[in-house]
Protein backbone atom coordinates (compact mmCIF):
# COMPACT_ATOMS: atom_id res chain seq x y z
CA UNK A 1 0.00 0.00 0.00
CA UNK A 2 1.75 3.34 -0.84
CA UNK A 3 2.11 5.91 1.56
CA UNK A 4 0.16 8.57 2.49
CA UNK A 5 1.55 12.31 1.38
CA UNK A 6 1.85 13.29 4.90
CA UNK A 7 3.26 10.03 5.88
CA UNK A 8 6.26 10.00 3.00
CA UNK A 9 6.78 13.28 3.70
CA UNK A 10 7.51 12.53 7.41
CA UNK A 11 9.76 9.76 6.52
CA UNK A 12 11.92 11.68 4.41
CA UNK A 13 12.02 14.17 6.48
CA UNK A 14 13.08 11.79 9.51
CA UNK A 15 15.76 10.61 7.37
CA UNK A 16 17.23 13.73 6.40
CA UNK A 17 16.66 15.42 9.86
CA UNK A 18 18.87 12.14 11.20
CA UNK A 19 21.52 12.71 8.78
CA UNK A 20 21.13 16.27 8.58
CA UNK A 21 21.73 16.47 12.33
CA UNK A 22 24.90 13.96 12.27
CA UNK A 23 25.89 16.92 9.61
CA UNK A 24 25.32 20.02 11.12
CA UNK A 25 27.69 18.33 13.89
CA UNK A 26 29.93 17.09 11.30
CA UNK A 27 29.78 20.89 9.58
CA UNK A 28 30.57 22.35 13.14
CA UNK A 29 33.70 20.20 13.73
CA UNK A 30 34.64 20.54 10.49
CA UNK A 31 35.23 24.43 11.12
CA UNK A 32 37.51 23.30 13.73
CA UNK A 33 39.13 21.08 11.36
CA UNK A 34 39.70 23.50 8.55
CA UNK A 35 40.46 26.42 10.51
CA UNK A 36 43.46 24.81 12.57
CA UNK A 37 44.53 23.49 9.08
CA UNK A 38 43.99 27.39 7.65
CA UNK A 39 46.09 28.23 10.54
CA UNK A 40 49.17 25.76 10.60
CA UNK A 41 49.61 24.98 7.39
CA UNK A 42 47.97 27.45 4.95
CA UNK A 43 46.27 27.56 1.75
CA UNK A 44 49.46 25.97 0.35
CA UNK A 45 48.53 22.88 2.67
CA UNK A 46 45.25 23.02 2.11
CA UNK A 47 46.04 22.55 -1.44
CA UNK A 48 47.89 19.18 -0.89
CA UNK A 49 45.18 17.99 1.69
CA UNK A 50 43.01 19.05 -1.69
CA UNK A 51 45.05 17.14 -4.06
CA UNK A 52 46.19 14.13 -2.10
CA UNK A 53 42.82 13.38 -1.49
CA UNK A 54 41.81 13.71 -5.08
CA UNK A 55 44.21 11.36 -5.57
CA UNK A 56 43.04 8.85 -3.33
CA UNK A 57 39.87 9.29 -4.39
CA UNK A 58 40.92 8.45 -8.56
CA UNK A 59 42.61 4.91 -7.54
CA UNK A 60 40.29 4.68 -5.34
CA UNK A 61 36.96 4.72 -6.87
CA UNK A 62 38.87 2.38 -9.79
CA UNK A 63 39.56 -0.12 -7.09
CA UNK A 64 36.20 -0.45 -6.05
CA UNK A 65 34.86 -1.36 -9.22
CA UNK A 66 31.52 0.83 -8.21
CA UNK A 67 30.21 -2.47 -6.25
CA UNK A 68 29.50 -0.29 -3.02
CA UNK A 69 27.05 1.62 -4.55
CA UNK A 70 25.18 -1.31 -7.32
CA UNK A 71 24.96 -3.53 -3.75
CA UNK A 72 23.49 -1.39 -1.76
CA UNK A 73 20.46 -1.25 -5.07
CA UNK A 74 20.65 -5.86 -4.77
CA UNK A 75 20.30 -5.25 -0.98
CA UNK A 76 17.46 -3.02 -0.69
CA UNK A 77 15.49 -4.92 -3.44
CA UNK A 78 16.11 -8.40 -1.80
CA UNK A 79 15.13 -6.74 1.57
CA UNK A 80 12.18 -5.38 -0.01
CA UNK A 81 11.27 -8.42 -0.98
CA UNK A 82 12.14 -10.79 2.27
CA UNK A 83 14.44 -12.43 0.41
CA UNK A 84 17.02 -13.86 3.37
CA UNK A 85 18.94 -15.65 0.99
CA UNK A 86 19.17 -13.29 -1.97
CA UNK A 87 20.58 -10.90 0.83
CA UNK A 88 23.22 -13.50 2.41
CA UNK A 89 24.68 -14.27 -0.71
CA UNK A 90 24.74 -10.40 -1.64
CA UNK A 91 26.41 -8.81 1.61
CA UNK A 92 28.93 -12.12 1.53
CA UNK A 93 29.93 -11.60 -2.12
CA UNK A 94 30.01 -8.39 -1.65
CA UNK A 95 32.45 -8.48 1.41
CA UNK A 96 34.72 -10.91 -0.44
CA UNK A 97 34.76 -8.96 -3.94
CA UNK A 98 35.75 -5.84 -1.43
CA UNK A 99 38.97 -7.28 0.12
CA UNK A 100 40.12 -8.49 -3.23
CA UNK A 101 39.72 -5.24 -4.48
CA UNK A 102 40.81 -3.50 -2.24
CA UNK A 103 44.64 -5.27 -2.28
CA UNK A 104 44.38 -4.69 -6.06
CA UNK A 105 44.05 -0.69 -5.66
CA UNK A 106 46.71 -0.59 -2.53
CA UNK A 107 49.31 -2.38 -4.90
CA UNK A 108 48.01 0.08 -7.77
CA UNK A 109 48.39 3.11 -5.96
CA UNK A 110 52.12 2.15 -4.94
CA UNK A 111 53.00 1.31 -8.47
CA UNK A 112 51.62 4.89 -9.96
CA UNK A 113 53.02 6.56 -7.06
CA UNK A 114 56.13 8.07 -8.90
CA UNK A 115 53.98 9.21 -12.16
CA UNK A 116 51.41 10.30 -10.35
CA UNK A 117 54.28 12.98 -8.24
CA UNK A 118 55.77 14.05 -11.45
CA UNK A 119 52.07 15.01 -13.56
CA UNK A 120 50.81 16.55 -10.70
CA UNK A 121 53.33 18.40 -8.71
CA UNK A 122 56.57 18.50 -11.89
CA UNK A 123 58.68 16.00 -9.64
CA UNK A 124 59.12 12.66 -7.97
CA UNK A 125 59.63 14.60 -4.82
CA UNK A 126 56.21 13.94 -3.72
CA UNK A 127 56.20 10.33 -4.45
CA UNK A 128 56.60 8.44 -0.98
CA UNK A 129 53.69 10.08 0.70
CA UNK A 130 51.60 9.47 -2.74
CA UNK A 131 52.18 6.05 -2.25
CA UNK A 132 51.34 6.06 1.29
CA UNK A 133 48.12 6.34 -0.32
CA UNK A 134 48.02 2.78 -0.87
CA UNK A 135 46.89 1.28 2.25
CA UNK A 136 44.21 4.34 2.88
CA UNK A 137 42.59 2.74 -0.75
CA UNK A 138 42.15 -0.44 0.83
CA UNK A 139 41.11 0.32 4.22
CA UNK A 140 38.18 2.65 2.55
CA UNK A 141 37.55 -0.44 -0.15
CA UNK A 142 36.85 -2.10 3.24
CA UNK A 143 34.72 0.74 4.69
CA UNK A 144 32.55 0.98 1.86
CA UNK A 145 31.42 -2.37 1.72
CA UNK A 146 30.35 -2.47 5.30
CA UNK A 147 29.00 0.97 4.82
CA UNK A 148 26.74 -0.64 1.31
CA UNK A 149 25.44 -2.79 3.89
CA UNK A 150 24.19 -0.07 6.46
CA UNK A 151 22.63 2.09 3.61
CA UNK A 152 21.14 -0.93 1.67
CA UNK A 153 19.19 -2.44 4.49
CA UNK A 154 18.39 1.75 5.84
CA UNK A 155 20.65 1.72 8.81
CA UNK A 156 20.16 5.50 8.85
CA UNK A 157 20.58 5.92 12.82
CA UNK A 158 24.32 3.76 12.06
CA UNK A 159 25.27 5.66 9.07
CA UNK A 160 24.46 8.99 10.99
CA UNK A 161 26.42 7.90 13.55
CA UNK A 162 29.42 6.54 11.30
CA UNK A 163 29.45 10.42 9.90
CA UNK A 164 29.94 12.00 13.80
CA UNK A 165 32.32 9.58 14.68
CA UNK A 166 34.52 9.98 10.94
CA UNK A 167 34.26 13.83 11.76
CA UNK A 168 35.08 13.92 15.36
CA UNK A 169 38.34 11.59 14.64
CA UNK A 170 39.21 13.37 11.78
CA UNK A 171 39.40 16.42 13.87
CA UNK A 172 40.72 15.50 16.68
CA UNK A 173 43.64 13.75 14.47
CA UNK A 174 44.32 16.51 11.99
CA UNK A 175 44.48 19.20 14.64
CA UNK A 176 47.17 16.51 16.63
CA UNK A 177 49.35 15.97 14.08
CA UNK A 178 49.20 19.20 12.21
CA UNK A 179 50.38 20.99 15.39
CA UNK A 180 53.30 18.47 15.82
CA UNK A 181 54.09 18.12 12.20
CA UNK A 182 53.08 20.66 9.93
CA UNK A 183 52.59 19.83 6.87
CA UNK A 184 54.13 16.61 6.93
CA UNK A 185 51.20 15.75 9.16
CA UNK A 186 48.94 15.57 6.17
CA UNK A 187 49.36 11.43 5.19
CA UNK A 188 49.54 10.80 8.52
CA UNK A 189 46.38 11.88 9.41
CA UNK A 190 44.77 10.54 6.40
CA UNK A 191 45.93 7.13 7.59
CA UNK A 192 44.42 7.19 10.83
CA UNK A 193 41.38 9.13 9.58
CA UNK A 194 41.14 5.87 7.13
CA UNK A 195 41.59 3.11 9.44
CA UNK A 196 39.78 4.26 12.43
CA UNK A 197 36.56 4.68 10.30
CA UNK A 198 37.00 1.41 8.81
CA UNK A 199 37.08 0.38 12.59
CA UNK A 200 33.58 1.71 13.50
CA UNK A 201 31.78 0.85 10.41
CA UNK A 202 32.93 -2.65 11.08
CA UNK A 203 31.27 -2.45 14.38
CA UNK A 204 27.88 -0.94 13.01
CA UNK A 205 28.19 -3.72 10.17
CA UNK A 206 28.72 -6.47 12.59
CA UNK A 207 25.29 -5.28 14.68
CA UNK A 208 23.12 -6.05 11.34
CA UNK A 209 21.55 -9.78 11.29
CA UNK A 210 22.69 -11.07 8.29
CA UNK A 211 21.60 -14.98 7.16
CA UNK A 212 24.12 -17.14 7.19
CA UNK A 213 24.78 -18.80 3.72
CA UNK A 214 27.88 -20.91 2.12
CA UNK A 215 29.43 -20.22 -0.73
CA UNK A 216 32.67 -21.10 -2.62
CA UNK A 217 34.68 -17.96 -3.78
CA UNK A 218 33.52 -19.18 -7.52
CA UNK A 219 30.30 -18.96 -6.53
CA UNK A 220 30.40 -15.52 -5.15
CA UNK A 221 31.83 -14.03 -8.30
CA UNK A 222 28.78 -15.60 -10.10
CA UNK A 223 26.62 -14.38 -7.50
CA UNK A 224 28.58 -10.56 -7.80
CA UNK A 225 27.93 -10.32 -11.46
CA UNK A 226 25.41 -8.36 -11.27
CA UNK A 227 26.77 -6.09 -8.70
CA UNK A 228 29.78 -5.73 -11.16
CA UNK A 229 28.11 -5.21 -14.25
CA UNK A 230 26.14 -2.06 -12.19
CA UNK A 231 28.92 -1.02 -10.29
CA UNK A 232 31.04 -0.91 -13.84
CA UNK A 233 28.76 1.75 -14.75
CA UNK A 234 28.96 3.32 -11.15
CA UNK A 235 32.81 3.00 -10.90
CA UNK A 236 33.24 4.88 -14.51
CA UNK A 237 31.12 7.77 -13.00
CA UNK A 238 32.98 7.85 -9.99
CA UNK A 239 36.10 7.80 -11.66
CA UNK A 240 35.18 10.41 -13.75
CA UNK A 241 34.35 12.84 -11.03
CA UNK A 242 37.74 11.92 -9.02
CA UNK A 243 39.19 12.65 -12.43
CA UNK A 244 37.39 16.04 -12.73
CA UNK A 245 38.23 16.99 -9.24
CA UNK A 246 42.23 16.08 -9.59
CA UNK A 247 42.76 17.20 -13.18
CA UNK A 248 41.50 20.59 -11.57
CA UNK A 249 43.79 20.60 -9.03
CA UNK A 250 45.86 19.77 -11.26
CA UNK A 251 45.32 22.55 -13.55
CA UNK A 252 45.31 25.19 -11.24
CA UNK A 253 48.99 24.08 -10.04
CA UNK A 254 50.03 24.40 -12.99
CA UNK A 255 48.46 27.66 -14.04
CA UNK A 256 48.79 29.05 -10.54
CA UNK A 257 50.22 27.54 -7.41
CA UNK A 258 49.01 25.55 -4.61
CA UNK A 259 47.54 28.64 -3.09
CA UNK A 260 45.70 28.77 -5.44
CA UNK A 261 44.32 25.28 -5.06
CA UNK A 262 44.10 26.10 -1.59
CA UNK A 263 41.92 28.79 -2.16
CA UNK A 264 39.70 26.38 -4.68
CA UNK A 265 39.72 24.08 -2.09
CA UNK A 266 38.47 26.15 0.84
CA UNK A 267 35.40 27.22 -0.98
CA UNK A 268 34.84 23.91 -2.98
CA UNK A 269 34.54 22.48 0.66
CA UNK A 270 32.35 24.84 2.06
CA UNK A 271 29.92 25.00 -0.92
CA UNK A 272 29.39 20.96 -0.37
CA UNK A 273 29.25 21.06 3.68
CA UNK A 274 26.08 23.29 3.51
CA UNK A 275 24.24 20.60 1.22
CA UNK A 276 25.86 17.60 2.16
CA UNK A 277 22.69 16.45 4.94
CA UNK A 278 20.19 17.00 2.20
CA UNK A 279 22.43 14.97 -0.35
CA UNK A 280 23.35 12.92 1.94
CA UNK A 281 19.65 11.66 3.21
CA UNK A 282 19.22 11.11 -0.52
CA UNK A 283 21.89 8.79 -1.03
CA UNK A 284 21.19 7.03 2.32
CA UNK A 285 17.32 6.18 2.59
CA UNK A 286 15.26 8.27 -0.81
CA UNK A 287 17.86 5.96 -3.55
CA UNK A 288 16.85 2.51 -1.17
CA UNK A 289 13.20 3.71 -1.05
CA UNK A 290 12.87 4.73 -4.58
CA UNK A 291 14.76 1.29 -5.47
CA UNK A 292 12.18 -0.64 -3.88
CA UNK A 293 9.14 0.89 -5.54
CA UNK A 294 10.84 1.26 -9.05
CA UNK A 295 8.04 -1.01 -10.54
CA UNK A 296 5.59 1.72 -9.63
CA UNK A 297 6.23 4.28 -11.90
CA UNK A 298 3.60 6.50 -10.57
CA UNK A 299 4.86 6.05 -7.12
CA UNK A 300 7.91 6.86 -7.89
CA UNK A 301 6.92 10.44 -9.95
CA UNK A 302 5.14 11.45 -6.41
CA UNK A 303 8.78 10.17 -4.60
CA UNK A 304 11.19 12.21 -7.02
CA UNK A 305 8.75 15.29 -6.06
CA UNK A 306 8.06 15.16 -2.71
CA UNK A 307 11.93 14.45 -2.44
CA UNK A 308 12.41 17.76 -4.31
CA UNK A 309 10.31 19.75 -1.87
CA UNK A 310 12.04 18.61 1.12
CA UNK A 311 15.25 19.13 -0.50
CA UNK A 312 14.15 22.52 -1.68
CA UNK A 313 12.63 23.45 1.48
CA UNK A 314 15.30 22.60 3.77
CA UNK A 315 18.23 23.69 2.15
CA UNK A 316 17.13 27.08 0.73
CA UNK A 317 17.61 28.93 3.84
CA UNK A 318 21.13 27.97 4.32
CA UNK A 319 22.62 28.42 0.81
CA UNK A 320 21.13 31.75 0.99
CA UNK A 321 22.69 32.68 4.47
CA UNK A 322 25.86 30.98 2.64
CA UNK A 323 25.89 33.57 0.14
CA UNK A 324 25.37 36.41 1.65
CA UNK A 325 27.62 36.42 4.39
CA UNK A 326 30.35 34.67 1.93
CA UNK A 327 33.48 36.69 2.71
CA UNK A 328 32.36 36.64 6.85
CA UNK A 329 32.41 32.80 6.67
CA UNK A 330 35.88 32.25 4.58
CA UNK A 331 37.18 34.48 7.71
CA UNK A 332 35.52 32.48 10.51
CA UNK A 333 36.50 29.09 8.52
CA UNK A 334 39.72 29.82 7.65
CA UNK A 335 41.47 33.11 7.69
CA UNK A 336 42.39 36.36 5.99
CA UNK A 337 44.36 34.74 3.22
CA UNK A 338 41.06 32.78 1.88
CA UNK A 339 39.49 35.80 1.17
CA UNK A 340 39.83 35.15 -2.55
CA UNK A 341 37.40 32.26 -1.76
CA UNK A 342 34.87 34.42 -1.28
CA UNK A 343 33.56 35.59 -4.99
CA UNK A 344 34.04 31.10 -5.86
CA UNK A 345 31.74 30.54 -2.86
CA UNK A 346 29.19 32.40 -4.34
CA UNK A 347 29.08 31.07 -7.91
CA UNK A 348 29.48 27.23 -5.50
CA UNK A 349 26.60 28.14 -3.67
CA UNK A 350 24.32 28.93 -6.87
CA UNK A 351 26.00 25.49 -8.20
CA UNK A 352 25.06 23.72 -5.03
CA UNK A 353 21.24 24.55 -5.49
CA UNK A 354 20.99 23.61 -8.43
CA UNK A 355 22.31 19.84 -7.51
CA UNK A 356 19.44 19.81 -4.72
CA UNK A 357 16.95 19.88 -7.84
CA UNK A 358 18.39 17.53 -10.28
CA UNK A 359 19.59 14.76 -7.98
CA UNK A 360 16.27 13.49 -7.02
CA UNK A 361 15.84 13.61 -10.89
CA UNK A 362 19.29 11.99 -11.45
CA UNK A 363 18.51 8.76 -8.99
CA UNK A 364 15.93 7.46 -10.86
CA UNK A 365 18.11 5.82 -13.52
CA UNK A 366 19.65 4.31 -10.72
CA UNK A 367 16.60 3.25 -9.30
CA UNK A 368 15.52 1.28 -12.59
CA UNK A 369 19.04 0.33 -13.14
CA UNK A 370 19.28 1.92 -16.72
CA UNK A 371 23.09 1.45 -16.29
CA UNK A 372 23.15 2.88 -20.30
CA UNK A 373 21.38 5.91 -19.73
CA UNK A 374 23.53 6.79 -16.41
CA UNK A 375 26.70 5.89 -18.57
CA UNK A 376 25.95 7.89 -21.25
CA UNK A 377 24.30 10.89 -19.18
CA UNK A 378 27.17 10.96 -16.49
CA UNK A 379 30.08 10.72 -18.95
CA UNK A 380 28.71 13.38 -21.27
CA UNK A 381 28.41 15.88 -18.48
CA UNK A 382 32.04 15.33 -16.79
CA UNK A 383 33.48 15.63 -19.88
CA UNK A 384 31.62 18.72 -20.66
CA UNK A 385 32.53 19.82 -16.86
CA UNK A 386 36.64 18.95 -17.76
CA UNK A 387 35.80 21.66 -20.81
CA UNK A 388 34.29 23.97 -18.94
CA UNK A 389 36.73 24.02 -16.69
CA UNK A 390 39.50 24.31 -18.66
CA UNK A 391 37.98 27.06 -20.72
CA UNK A 392 37.33 29.18 -17.70
CA UNK A 393 40.59 28.61 -15.90
CA UNK A 394 42.16 29.91 -19.11
CA UNK A 395 40.12 32.83 -19.70
CA UNK A 396 38.48 34.17 -16.15
CA UNK A 397 41.11 32.72 -13.96
CA UNK A 398 39.99 30.78 -10.99
CA UNK A 399 37.07 31.83 -10.35
CA UNK A 400 36.12 30.75 -13.88
CA UNK A 401 36.33 27.04 -12.34
CA UNK A 402 33.38 28.17 -10.40
CA UNK A 403 31.95 29.59 -12.79
CA UNK A 404 31.95 26.33 -15.16
CA UNK A 405 30.23 24.21 -12.02
CA UNK A 406 27.08 26.68 -11.93
CA UNK A 407 26.69 26.64 -15.70
CA UNK A 408 27.28 22.47 -15.72
CA UNK A 409 24.41 21.77 -12.87
CA UNK A 410 21.80 24.15 -14.72
CA UNK A 411 22.34 22.19 -18.32
CA UNK A 412 22.41 19.06 -15.85
CA UNK A 413 18.72 19.87 -14.70
CA UNK A 414 17.86 19.89 -18.22
CA UNK A 415 18.72 16.86 -19.05
CA UNK A 416 18.12 14.65 -16.30
CA UNK A 417 14.45 16.03 -16.16
CA UNK A 418 14.35 15.29 -20.14
CA UNK A 419 15.58 11.49 -19.20
CA UNK A 420 13.22 11.24 -16.26
CA UNK A 421 10.27 12.50 -18.56
CA UNK A 422 11.32 9.52 -20.82
CA UNK A 423 11.55 6.79 -18.22
CA UNK A 424 8.78 7.11 -15.71
CA UNK A 425 6.92 10.09 -18.15
CA UNK A 426 7.84 11.92 -14.58
CA UNK A 427 6.64 16.04 -14.39
CA UNK A 428 7.26 18.70 -11.54
CA UNK A 429 3.59 18.95 -9.78
CA UNK A 430 2.48 22.23 -9.36
CA UNK A 431 3.82 22.29 -5.83
CA UNK A 432 7.03 21.99 -6.96
CA UNK A 433 7.41 23.89 -9.75
CA UNK A 434 5.86 26.80 -7.01
CA UNK A 435 8.55 26.47 -4.77
CA UNK A 436 11.17 26.38 -7.85
CA UNK A 437 9.08 30.24 -9.42
CA UNK A 438 9.55 31.35 -6.11
CA UNK A 439 13.03 30.46 -4.37
CA UNK A 440 15.44 30.32 -7.75
CA UNK A 441 14.59 34.05 -8.58
CA UNK A 442 15.38 34.96 -4.52
CA UNK A 443 18.81 33.31 -4.89
CA UNK A 444 19.15 35.28 -8.57
CA UNK A 445 18.52 38.33 -6.75
CA UNK A 446 20.90 37.38 -3.50
CA UNK A 447 23.75 37.18 -6.01
CA UNK A 448 23.39 39.74 -7.84
CA UNK A 449 22.90 41.78 -5.22
CA UNK A 450 26.35 40.29 -3.69
CA UNK A 451 28.23 41.36 -7.31
CA UNK A 452 27.08 44.88 -8.26
CA UNK A 453 26.20 46.95 -4.53
CA UNK A 454 28.11 47.84 -1.94
CA UNK A 455 29.11 45.65 1.31
CA UNK A 456 26.57 47.38 3.63
CA UNK A 457 23.22 47.46 1.06
CA UNK A 458 24.25 43.92 0.29
CA UNK A 459 24.24 42.47 3.64
CA UNK A 460 20.73 43.81 4.59
CA UNK A 461 19.47 42.89 1.15
CA UNK A 462 20.57 39.33 1.31
CA UNK A 463 19.48 39.19 5.20
CA UNK A 464 15.81 40.16 4.02
CA UNK A 465 16.09 38.28 1.08
CA UNK A 466 17.14 34.95 3.28
CA UNK A 467 14.81 35.44 6.11
CA UNK A 468 11.53 35.94 3.30
CA UNK A 469 13.16 32.43 2.05
CA UNK A 470 13.21 30.86 5.42
CA UNK A 471 9.76 32.07 6.50
CA UNK A 472 8.55 30.24 3.49
CA UNK A 473 10.50 27.02 4.03
CA UNK A 474 9.48 26.71 7.69
CA UNK A 475 5.56 27.14 6.18
CA UNK A 476 5.57 25.27 3.59
CA UNK A 477 7.35 22.04 5.84
CA UNK A 478 4.72 22.52 8.43
CA UNK A 479 1.95 22.64 5.50
CA UNK A 480 3.34 19.23 4.11
CA UNK A 481 3.74 17.11 7.08
CA UNK A 482 0.94 18.42 9.40
CA UNK A 483 0.70 20.17 12.16
CA UNK A 484 0.67 16.48 14.25
CA UNK A 485 3.83 15.73 13.48
CA UNK A 486 6.69 15.75 16.67
CA UNK A 487 9.25 18.03 14.55
CA UNK A 488 6.52 20.52 13.97
CA UNK A 489 5.38 20.52 17.13
CA UNK A 490 9.04 21.19 18.91
CA UNK A 491 9.47 23.57 16.00
CA UNK A 492 6.37 25.98 17.60
CA UNK A 493 7.95 26.36 20.48
CA UNK A 494 10.31 28.83 18.53
CA UNK A 495 8.90 32.20 19.25
CA UNK A 496 7.19 33.83 16.07
CA UNK A 497 6.95 30.22 13.68
CA UNK A 498 3.60 29.42 14.84
CA UNK A 499 2.07 32.54 13.98
CA UNK A 500 4.21 32.20 10.56
CA UNK A 501 2.83 28.85 10.10
CA UNK A 502 -0.73 29.84 10.40
CA UNK A 503 -0.84 33.59 8.96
Amino acid sequence: MAESKPDSYNQILKSTSIIGGAAGINLLLGMVRMKFAAVLIGPAGVGLVGTYQAIQGMVGTVAGLGIQQSAVRDIAKAVGKGDDLAIGRTILSLRRICWLTGIIGMIAMIALAVPLSQYTFGSDGYALDIALLGPIIFFANIQGGQAAVLQGMRRIGDLARLTIIGAAVGTVVAVALYSFLGARGIIPSLFFIALIQLIATWHFARRVAVPKVHLTWQESFHAANSMIRLGLVFMWNGLMVALVAYLTRSWISQELDLVAVGIFTAAFSLSGMFINFILGAMSADYYPRLTEISHDHSAMRRLVNEQTEIGLLLAVPGLLATLTFAPWIIRVFFTGEFLPAADLLQWFILGCLARVISWPLAFVMLALAKSRWFFVTETSFNLLHLAMIWVGLIIVGIEGVAIAFFCLYVLYIAVVYGVARHLIGFRWECATLRLLFIFLPLSGCAFIFERVFSLPFTTAMGMLVTSIATLLCVRGLVQRIGDDSRIVQLSFRIPGVRWVCEF
